[in-house]
């Protein structure tokens, strides 16, 4: 009788193996935090996994939030090109939150500040419409193109955080400018030192959108 059983309950058992193969393939994805951004988070001048976006994944393990961070910036990266690529990236990604790391570039070209506002404005809009969270991550610039332009592009960041109702980091390099040996030899982008600055000057800002587990538009 207990060959009988033990038999029976065999049969049992490997039947339920494609089940819960099924309900292991079933089961969702970790939600996505995309990262849309220049050299500043693509991680120019370092080595791979050195970068804050690098380090973000590393923290919610570590806190055991189960995010997964796709970082799709690009160094020399525009709010235009930022633009145009961001619809492609929402559909392949389904992000919930979306990190808008632009507009560094459009200034040291001495683009119209009107068009990088509405740039910014139309990447925000097209997240919000697809049901993702935005955090938008402001930049300041030397004053090499006048007090006027650099004053208006500092001014940008806020404006549109407010039109849009999204949280703002006023500016990711606030604790890093005042130390000149974090930057590389250009002089512009930041060392491996400096990161783990830029990713804590993000995460107060960051972290209770993440914490804020809505579904996204599909």
């Amino acid at each position: 009788m207990r060959r009988r059983w033990s038999f029976i309950l065999g049969i049992v058992l490997l039947g339920m193996l494609p089940l819960r193969a099924a309900n292991a393939a079933a089961a969702p994805a970790a939600p996505v935090v995309l990262v849309i951004g220049d050299s500043l988070s693509a991680g120019y001048g370092l080595e791979t996994g050195a970068g804050w976006v690098a380090l973000l994944q590393k923290r919610l393990h570590d806190k055991g939030l189960d995010w997964r961070v796709v970082n799709a910036s690009i160094s020399g990266e525009t709010t235009a090109g930022g633009m145009q690529r961001l619809p492609a990236l929402l559909q392949r990604d389904h992000p919930r939150v979306v990190v808008v790391e632009l507009g560094g570039n459009d200034a040291l070209r001495g683009l119209s500040l009107a068009a990088t506002q509405s740039n910014l404005r139309s990447m925000v809009s097209a997240c919000q419409y697809f049901g993702a969270r935005v955090l938008l991550v402001g930049m300041r610039i030397p004053p090499n193109y006048g007090p006027a332009y650099t004053r208006g592009f500092e001014q940008i960041f806020p404006r549109v955080a407010r039109l849009q109702h999204v949280p703002l980091v006023p500016f990711l390099l606030a604790d890093v400018v005042g130390h000149p040996d974090w930057f590389q030899a250009d002089d512009i982008h930041p060392t491996a030192k400096a990161q783990p600055v830029m990713l804590d000057t993000v995460w107060p800002l960051l972290e209770p959108l993440l914490r804020e587990r809505r579904g996204g538009r599909k």
